[in-house]
This record gives C-alpha cells, structure tokens and sequence, in this order.
C-alpha cells in the first residue's frame, strides 16, 4: 500500500501532521507513506524514519502530479485542502480523505467573535482525516527529528550556557504575532539565568536590540544557525518561551515545558502547544481578538492591546516558577 500525504506550509502546520504520519505507519506497517510539501520545508520532514519518499513542489504543480503519478497511491490523506491540492487530487485520481479546515467557523470567531470552533486541538482533527482507515491516535505528541550533523554541541556557546538556559522565541511569521522587544527586555532584566534568544535572520535585528538593553548572560542566536539547529536549540533548553510560532510545536514535539504568548491569534483555534506542559498567556475578553486567524504586520486598531497589555509581571512570575528561582 502506498500513502501520499498533502501538506505545503507552514513550518508549525507541517510539525503538527506528524503524528497522522506515524500513526499511519503504526496502523500500516509494511505501508509506504509519501509526502509532498514545498522544496522549502524540506528539511522538516527528509529526516522522519516513517516516511519512505519526500515529494517537492519545486517549478510547477503539473511538474509535481507527473512525479506523483509514477507512484501509484492507493490513498491521498490532504491535511492542506486548498485549490492546488484540489487541482492535485483530481489530477491523481485516487481515493482521497481531506482535512476539514474550519473556514467558517473561523470566519464567524474573527468577524463576530461568534465562537463555533470545536474544543480540539488541530492534531486530533488532523487524525480524522484518516479515521476511515481506522488510524488512532496513539498518545505520544509531536514528531521532531533533528539530524546528528546539525546537533549543537552547548560547549561551543558562551560559558554561561552549557550549564543551563532558557529558550526564548522573538520571531514569528506576522508582527500582530509578536511579543514587544521592550517587553521582552523589561522581563528579562527581572531574571538572573541564561537566555538564549531563538528566530530567523528576520529577527537578527531585534535580537541584538534585545541584548544591548539587557544585562545578565544572554545570547542571539537569532540567523546564526539552520531550523534544525535552532531545533537542537530548543531541545537543550529548560524552558521555552515563544510566541505562537513554528518553533513553539517544534518545543512540543520535544515535551518541553512552555509559556506561549497569543496575540492577536488564540489559542481556540486549536494551535496551542500539543502534549506537552504548557501555559498560555493572553489578554482575555479582548473586543477586537481575534482579528485574524494568521495576523498582521501592523495592528489593525493601532492599538495592539492584545500584546502590550500582557502583565510582563505574570510572564516573570511563570518563568521563576517553572525554573525553581
């Protein structure tokens, strides 16, 4: 039997399908599952011990359907469900099972705030998309599997480091998503431990903002290393603290304990931290949150009360607490 699934972006969202591929694999042991996802977020699923084959779209969607044909699936599971997996599904012409997406109840919560949204996390109505091949969760989280040659050996960081530190996340893919630098640094001048500071080289800039303002150990390992090294990164770390970003479920998947901070996004839209220890902080009862279920470069009000009126004494208090300081 040969599986095929679908899922194009986005780095938290391809995290989140892993346990439909194991829990596949389980169920299908002499299975081979196949994914397809952009060339882009390779590096996410390449090393994943349960899937046989990685399928890139690299040029174009009718380059990708001719390199799927060859393979003849017996079923396409699409955890994506958009119009190019719709055009790849038609084009394939196989049984398929696709991901209910929830566009209308999430429409109605960020339009209405009228809240139809199910009480469940997107990983379980990731695995109903494969209830009618009678796959079952099988309880064990998130899959991150961090190659040998980009695990980060602590010793080649500042000496504070090896010792011990927490993980904290800047970045994330929309500004609406981010916790405030001044925030941050207001936080951390209240806390006596090593911080690494995690993100992409678009948050390189800010970092070093970060670590100009504040005193104590800390580093910016913000464009300093690949996915997979920011990931070996947050594995070695006490306690992450992350906005609601890619490396959150890249935390998860590795059970750390984590304090994620929601702006303009929340949580009920079922992408919080998954089978892990976990606190999320929010401004509750906001009129105008959600205003979008992805985010914005600016605040839309102008405000940006959803973030700045987050108590940074709260976020000092869990993270003394969760540390013993």
């Amino acid at each position: 039997m040969k599986i095929l699934i679908l899922r194009f972006s986005s780095i938290g969202d391809i995290v989140l399908t892993t346990p439909v591929v194991r829990c596949l694999k389980k169920k299908f042991p002499d299975a081979e599952i196949h994914y397809a996802t952009k060339k882009s977020f390779h590096s996410l699923v390449q090393n994943n011990p349960y899937i046989a084959k990685v399928h890139l779209l690299e040029n174009s969607l009718l380059d990708l359907v001719s390199q799927l044909k060859k393979e003849d699936f017996d079923y396409v599971i699409d955890l994506h469900h958009n119009q190019r997996t719709f055009f790849l599904k038609l084009l394939l012409g196989v049984k398929s099972f696709s991901f209910n997406k929830l566009n209308v109840e999430k429409w109605l919560m960020v339009n209405f705030k009228i809240n139809r949204l199910p009480a469940k996390h997107i990983v379980d109505r990731y695995l109903e998309t494969a209830v009618s091949l009678y796959v079952e969760n099988d309880g064990e989280g998130l899959d991150y599997f961090i190659p040998k040659s980009d695990e980060i050996n602590l010793k080649t960081l500042p000496p504070a480091f090896p010792q011990g530190y927490i993980g904290w996340v800047i970045g994330a893919k929309q500004n609406t998503k981010k916790f405030p630098a001044e925030k941050i640094i207001r936080v951390i001048n209240q806390l006596n431990y090593p911080i690494v500071l995690l993100g992409g080289e678009e948050d390189e800039a800010i970092g070093n903002q970060i670590v100009q303002s504040v005193t104590g150990n800390i580093f910016n390992a913000c464009g300093k290393f690949s996915l997979n090294q920011s990931a070996s990164l947050v594995l070695q770390a006490k306690l992450i603290i992350t906005n609601d970003t890619g490396l959150m479920h890249i935390a998860s998947a590795f059970k750390k304990p984590i304090i994620s901070i929601w702006g303009n996004t929340i949580p009920s839209f079922g992408m919080y931290p998954y089978a892990t220890k976990h606190t999320n902080v929010e401004v509750a009862n906001l009129e105008c949150r959600p205003c979008s279920k992805l985010g914005y470069e600016v605040c839309p009000k102008g405000h940006f009360n959803c973030m700045n009126l987050i108590d940074e004494k709260q976020i000092k208090a869990l993270i003394k607490k969760e540390m013993g300081l």
